[in-house]
């Protein structure tokens, strides 16, 4: 059993195991540079990252700012999400206007109004599974997954119940119309590279 491990167990079996506890000691481990790391559902999941990954997220944000001001996007930033120990780093965040950070310095679920995430083959399952559950739960109104395996986008909004109501799939090349949601925006994905 690792350091880490044990600790997290020792905090579990006193029922004191929080997504703090988990992350404060996960930044004592030796985690190399350039690896995304995020909690889903008390998992822990860690991923290098990609060049692929890093040019879709750049244009995502570039886009964006027509939109939003810097201080108002946040990319592999820890806001905690609904359900059990959700600590996620989205890839892209899009914050309302209204946005203010809770007493620890972290953005809200609640403020998050955009989020895309670009999978990579290890933790797809989450993206379009307890990720997209959470921000669903969340009331995310705009979810966008990326795939750059299969050169495709899904757009999800109206989220309501725990679930997205609307899902479209896009692919590469054609844009993303959002202008019918609260982003009033359409984003392009002809210069979005593929895995």
């Amino acid at each position: 059993m690792t350091v880490l491990e044990d600790r997290i167990e020792m905090a579990e079996e006193r029922g004191e195991l929080t997504p703090d506890v988990m992350f404060e000691s996960l930044e004592k481990m030796p985690i190399p540079e350039g690896t995304k790391v995020e909690i889903v559902g008390g998992d822990i999941f860690m991923s290098p990252q990609r060049q692929t990954r890093w040019e879709i997220v750049f244009s995502i944000l570039e886009q964006l700012r027509a939109r939003y001001p810097i201080k108002r996007l946040a990319s592999d930033v820890r806001i905690d999400f609904p359900g059990r120990l959700n600590g996620f780093a989205c890839d892209v965040a899009a914050l309302a206007e209204r946005s203010v950070k809770d007493d620890n310095g972290r953005w809200r679920h609640q403020d998050v109004e955009f989020v895309a995430e670009v999978i990579c083959k290890d933790t797809a399952a989450n993206d379009y599974g307890p990720k997209k559950l959470a921000y669903a739960v969340a009331g995310v109104p705009v979810y966008l997954i990326v795939d750059p395996y299969q050169g495709k986008c899904r757009l999800h909004t109206q989220p309501k119940e725990g679930e997205y109501v609307s899902e479209l799939s896009i692919t590469f090349g054609a844009d993303v119309d959002m202008t019918t949601t609260h982003l009033g925006l359409v984003l392009r994905t002809d210069g979005f590279p593929r895995d």
